[in-house]
């Protein structure tokens, strides 16, 4: 079984990295076919058509590729195991570039771009490269993560949280490009905001289920709901920067280049959390 997991994780690196070079290779085209048409119609000659459609079906045929080895990988573990995500950094980065994936997916085919994704693309690459470096062996759980079907919806709750929330990072990267670069190739901005805000609706209410459930998870583990242990304070800072931008969206009409700083910074904060077990000590330091 672990055979099918390491073999599953280095095909899915290898198939994301395609995927990263062959969107390169599809810009680069695109851009080339821009400047045809321009100097066609300068010219007033016919301008060539629009050409890449192979491309991108290849894409999306790694993409699903890239999708169905990293819930192998997911999969096998937990057989293996016989528990979800949690015991290792190495578990989870996985199921965290499993979620991204799945939700850049859905929100390209919601609103028809992939500009989102191949953002996210590139955080899940990442994740996948550290988790191969951190790869950890399966081994017993410590006492305080035997708390197996309590801990498994906690870490799915963080999947959908994070995964969806690190596609309203893409956008509002994308968005502050557009707002000062004004690209043919990128989505409307206005497009980029409204993807930034849905992106926080579905995420953040996972994110509160997420400390909640970790909550009562560190009571019948350590005896009390909250520590202020470095991590959950980090998730707490996550969870008000988040909540900080549903109000400035709703109440106060933020749009745009400031709501999209917040959401930068929201996943900075996530990073942070994410990372804590390296930067800080404490509870969770076998996380």
């Amino acid at each position: 079984m672990a055979t099918i997991e390491v073999f599953s994780l280095n095909l899915s690196l290898a198939s994301i990295a395609l995927v990263l070079i062959l969107t390169i290779i599809a810009f680069i085209r695109q851009q080339s076919v821009i400047a045809a048409t321009r100097t066609a119609k300068s010219k007033s000659q016919p301008s060539r058509p629009a050409t890449g459609s192979a491309i991108s079906r290849t894409v999306t045929g790694f993409i699903v590729c890239t999708l169905v080895l990293n819930s192998l990988v997911i999969i096998s573990r937990a057989l293996e195991t016989g528990h979800g995500p949690f015991s290792s950094m190495y578990e989870f980065a996985v199921a965290f570039a499993w979620g991204v994936i799945v939700m850049g997916v859905l929100f390209r085919w919601h609103y028809k771009t992939v500009a989102m994704l191949n953002i996210g693309l590139i955080v899940a690459f990442m994740l996948l490269i550290f988790a191969r470096v951190q790869y950890a062996r399966p081994g017993s759980l410590v006492p305080a993560l035997q708390q197996s079907a309590l801990l498994s919806t906690h870490v799915a709750a963080a999947v959908v949280a994070y995964g969806t929330l690190t596609i309203g990072f893409g956008a509002a990267i994308l968005l502050l490009i557009q707002e000062a670069r004004q690209s043919a190739w990128l989505p409307d901005a206005e497009v980029l905001d409204t993807v930034g805000y849905r992106s926080v609706t579905i995420g953040f209410p996972f994110l509160t289920i997420l400390i909640v459930l970790g909550a009562f998870w560190a009571d019948i583990a350590w005896g009390r709901y909250w520590s202020w242990d470095p991590k959950e304070t980090a998730s707490l800072v996550t969870w008000f920067i988040y909540a900080a931008y549903m109000h400035a969206r709703v109440m106060r009409g933020w749009r745009r280049k400031n709501a999209a700083i917040l959401l930068i910074i929201g996943f900075a904060a996530i990073l942070l959390t994410f990372f804590g077990n390296y930067i800080f000590t404490g509870l969770h330091a076998y996380g």
